[in-house]
């Protein structure tokens, strides 16, 4: 609702455009224009935000384990976090890399994902000579000295290999909510830009995750994943859903084994209570007060709890409880 000037107010406004303190033909402040992403109709998005928004959840659960993986393994502290799940053309992440970079082939080993395009990851050469430096000992300080072109040696890329493959295994627990999924480490690509992995046109989602060290090393481990793929686990999740929210009812199924199952049921006279003395000394023929009337009713048990009540008879000339009230038991 809009304010509504006093009649003060009002004499003051008129008072200052009569007076030139307030200028009429000013023009009126506008607002910032906002900016808004330019959406290519040419290249459309092919994941809703929702489903960029479960690869953050599940990626930052991901960081949360490699961190403690790490700190445990190099015996530092570390930091790890998601900086950006984004939807991407895979050009413009193969454009990126370096002739020096290392790419790291991963596959989903799941029954039905089984697909020929791999999972690509990448680490800063400056982070994973930091992390392999700590492996082998060293402080892991940054060495600035390094080229930018910096070809790792054969026992680094083994080193690496084996660290991508360690990381790489922990990954499908982060998955365990949504799929049950495994990924594989399958080779090491030393010059990932003459090798054609994706196809440039094709849609991939790039996960970019930040490693952080005291010593002011830093680097982005990113993780490519393709698009078809993608789809693919997003349909498989789908499915494992629907299967559990439409299941059929077996209430009936599981009444008709419970009616078979054995359940003891305990017919309690009275209790009381006597000295260790006195029972020592019972003999046959010795009589116990219970303190209990001889049409008093029986009391039965079922796993420790009361829920009938009855009197004592004989049917089929055999001993036997005729029940009387029920005890309801919330």
């Amino acid at each position: 609702m809009a304010e509504v000037l006093s009649q003060s107010q009002i004499d003051a406004l008129l008072a200052a455009a009569q007076s030139g303190a307030m200028d009429l033909n000013a023009p009126a402040e506008e607002a910032p224009e906002k900016k808004y992403r330019k959406y290519d109709f040419y290249s459309p998005r092919k994941f809703t935000k929702d489903r960029l928004k479960m690869l953050s959840s599940i990626f930052e659960n991901y960081t949360r384990v490699i961190n403690s993986r790490l700190n445990a393994m190099l015996h530092a502290t570390c930091e790890i976090e998601v900086e950006s799940v984004e939807e991407q053309r895979y050009n413009e992440f193969s454009n990126a890399l370096r002739d020096s970079d290392v790419l790291a082939l991963v596959k989903i080993d799941h029954e039905e994902l089984q697909e020929e395009e791999p999972i690509l990851v990448h680490l800063d050469t400056t982070v994973l000579l930091t992390i392999i430096d700590r492996m082998m000992g060293g402080e892991g300080d940054p060495d600035d000295s390094l080229e930018a072109e910096y070809n790792l040696t054969d026992v680094e890329l083994n080193m690496y290999a084996d660290l991508i493959s360690d990381l790489m295994r922990i990954l499908g627990q982060s998955w365990e909510n949504y799929l049950s999924i495994q990924f594989e480490y399958v080779r090491t690509e030393v010059n990932p830009t003459m090798v054609q992995l994706i196809g440039f046109d094709e849609t991939v989602v790039i996960v970019g995750m930040q490693i952080s060290f005291p010593n002011n090393s830093s680097g982005r481990l990113s993780i490519c994943l393709p698009g078809v793929m993608l789809s693919n686990v997003f349909a498989e999740i789908s499915k494992s859903t629907t299967r559990r929210s439409s299941g059929e009812d077996k209430s009936d199924e599981i009444f008709d084994s419970l009616r078979e199952s054995d359940l003891e049921i305990v017919a309690e006279l009275a209790r009381t209570k006597l000295l260790l003395s006195d029972i020592y000394h019972l003999s046959v023929g010795d009589v116990v007060d219970i303190k209990r009337p001889k049409d008093a009713p029986i009391f039965l048990n079922i796993g420790g709890r009361r829920w009938f009540d009855g009197r004592m008879g004989v049917h089929n000339k055999q001993k036997a409880v005729k029940i009387g009230e029920t005890y309801i038991k919330v």
